[in-house]
């Protein structure tokens, strides 16, 4: 088959495919055009949706997020005063221990 004929016979295919198509189609082009047109706006506003969704959420994470922070560093600053107090005390009872230890060996002596 030349090339020639091998074109013409792909073009006489496309053509009885478009008309049978035509003949056969569920609908007027006009109102497939429209069905169309509405699908579309209708998953623009799906993503709409959703994209304000998920903007909800990572707002509500974000804030919850920093919540948990602000506990857990003020948790942390407790601890660290509490512990500090501890040491003081312990500092306290140790210097009052060897200010006693020293008098004891300076009574000694």
């Amino acid at each position: 088959m030349s090339a020639k004929n091998y074109w013409l016979a792909f073009g006489i295919g496309v053509s009885a495919g478009a008309a049978i198509a035509l003949l056969y189609a569920p609908q007027t082009g006009v109102r497939t055009r429209r069905k169309l047109r509405k699908g579309i706006g209708e998953a623009g506003d799906y993503l709409q949706e959703a994209g304000d969704y998920l903007k909800s959420q990572a707002e509500q994470f974000s804030e919850e997020a920093q919540d948990a922070v602000k506990r857990a560093r003020n948790q942390a600053v407790h601890l660290v005063d509490k512990a500090g107090g501890q040491a003081s005390d312990v500092v306290d009872t140790v210097s009052g221990a060897v200010t006693s230890a020293v008098k004891s060996a300076k009574a000694l002596v």
